[in-house]
């Protein structure tokens, strides 16, 4: 069983910068992959950026040039860093790890979240 726990979200203009944070728990976390998602009001879970094991890096085309994902291990945690933070990224930012699988776009390869994190920018 793995437990995540995001932080790190607020407000911010547009713009902006921001860094979440998803802290690991439960299980050996440097075997996972990580990803991140984010669902904003009335709108679909929407896949942002993942991470393999191994370090490499997925990401959305809306997010590709303005954010970053990265892990640390030592601290077993997942970052998502933000810039040039535009009032459409405003949404509820979640983690989630996949058990033994690829952590790909799609979140039903995901068997544990986050309960999540607001990330609201203003216009």
């Amino acid at each position: 069983q793995v437990q995540l726990v995001e932080s790190g979200g607020g407000l911010v203009q547009a713009g902006g910068s921001l860094r979440l944070s998803c802290a690991a728990s439960g299980r050996t976390y440097s075997s996972y992959g990580m990803g991140w998602f984010r669902q904003a009001p009335g709108k679909e879970r929407e896949f942002v950026a993942a991470i393999w094991s191994g370090g490499s890096t997925h990401y959305a085309d809306s997010v590709k040039g303005r954010f970053t994902i990265s892990r640390d291990n030592a601290k077993n945690t997942v970052y998502l860093q933000m810039n040039s933070l535009k009032p459409e990224d405003t949404a509820v930012y979640y983690c989630a790890a996949p058990e033994g699988r690829i952590p790909t776009s799609n979140p039903q390869v995901y068997d544990y979240w986050g309960q999540g994190t607001q990330v609201t920018v203003s216009s």
